[in-house]
């Protein structure tokens, strides 16, 4: 296992070579894409040196424990060395459960979608205490929320909400929050103080990397309308619609 982090704690100082070239850092593309594996490892990087420190402090005071002729640093000693023994194995689970297969997806940005369900204005209402909910703890997170979309309606609700969360590992926090939310309660609207049942949807999705789509210019076959009928000079001679066809996929706009 050990071997293992070591290749990825190689992998980290290559990354950060990386970004000093500068036909790399003046490629923003290439600079996003580096900055996010360095921020993939840095977590258990961080830990195996801590882990090494440890471990090899622990040698030292092993030996002073076993040499030392002075009765009372000797039990110093091994205490000390019981306390370092017991961090060194708590680093060496933490990293084991690090090394853990991830989903690709866990370090990148999100875009959520809060849609009211069921329940009229107090499903309108339930639906913006979750957007204010995410968005708190986006802060305490010290991510950024950006609102791409709103449907507001009466009483400070939403019908719907869309927004982008970014930030390190947004995606692997939120993404267990798709899905449908139930809350029961008395509702502002309510004044007879009965309870009411609300639901609001969540979608939860991952940004989409950028993908450069090459179309050879022979794939395409493009078709030019003209007026036809009754009309002035100009007729037939206009050109008012244009189809084009992607031979491949028999895409036509």
């Amino acid at each position: 296992m050990l071997d293992k982090i070591a290749a990825r704690e190689k992998r980290y100082e290559e990354l950060h070579n990386l970004m000093a070239d500068p036909a790399v850092s003046t490629d923003s593309t290439r600079v996003v894409q580096i900055t996010r594996e360095i921020s993939g490892l840095e977590e258990i990087v961080n830990k195996y040196r801590a882990y090494r420190a440890i471990t090899d402090a622990l040698e030292k005071t092993k030996t002073l424990a076993r040499e030392e002729v002075d009765e009372e640093l000797r039990a110093m000693a091994r205490e000390e060395a019981s306390k370092l023994d017991a961090d060194a194995s708590r680093l060496f689970q933490e990293m084991r459960l690090l090394l853990l297969p991830k989903d690709p997806r866990d370090d990148k940005d999100v875009f959520i979608e809060v849609r009211a369900g069921t329940g009229g204005d107090e499903a309108a209402i339930f639906a913006a205490d979750l957007f204010r909910m995410y968005t708190r703890y986006a802060e305490e997170k010290r991510w950024k929320v950006e609102v791409v979309d709103e449907n507001r309606t009466g009483l400070k609700g939403y019908k719907e909400v869309v927004f982008e969360i970014k930030g390190k590992g947004a995606f692997s926090r939120m993404k267990f929050e798709s899905g449908v939310h139930r809350v029961q309660r008395v509702p502002v609207t309510e004044s007879g103080g009965r309870l009411h049942t609300s639901t609001a949807t969540v979608a939860v999705l991952a940004e989409v990397d950028d993908v450069e789509i090459e179309i050879k210019p022979d794939e395409l076959k493009i078709d030019i309308f003209h007026a036809s009928g009754h009309g002035g000079q100009n007729v037939q001679k206009v050109a008012t619609a244009v189809r084009i066809t992607h031979l491949p996929t028999g895409i036509i706009v």
